[in-house]
């Protein structure tokens, strides 16, 4: 299984959110990078919550539902969306000045290309976030 990290601007749809909700389908991705990254994702696969804005922290674990699939509410099918389903907050939020001092974390795109909205990890990645984040 892969890891992703998703952003979210939380005034516009918080990890709260998607607890309340359950389930969501993640979508509004247009940057093309990222896009790609959203096609990559499969079914099963972990996706870390990071709230963009004033809080620039990993604040919950989701999963996804679906693999990619075209956004049915646009005619463009290089427009993709997948559907996820709300995980538990973690014990101790991950911030982005975490990030960026971690030998691991900062070789990450969330650190590198700070725009990009759908972010790959690796193992060593997704087992360093989970540490920092008080995650077993």
């Amino acid at each position: 299984m892969s890891a992703y990290i998703l952003k979210t601007e939380p005034s516009t749809y918080s990890f709260d959110d998607l607890v309340r909700d359950k389930e969501t389908v993640w979508d509004g991705i247009s940057n093309p990078t990222a896009l790609k990254h959203l096609r990559s994702v499969k079914k099963g696969d972990t996706l870390l919550i990071y709230h963009s804005g004033e809080q620039k922290s990993v604040v919950g674990l989701a999963r996804a539902a679906s693999a990619a699939y075209p956004d049915p509410k646009l005619k463009d099918e290089k427009r993709v969306v997948i559907d996820i389903v709300a995980g538990k907050p973690v014990p101790e939020p991950v911030a982005l000045a975490q990030f960026r001092a971690d030998p691991v974390l900062k070789a990450t795109d969330l650190v590198r290309l700070s725009r990009l909205s759908v972010i790959p990890l690796n193992d060593a990645q997704l087992a360093r976030v989970k540490k920092l984040a008080g995650v077993k």
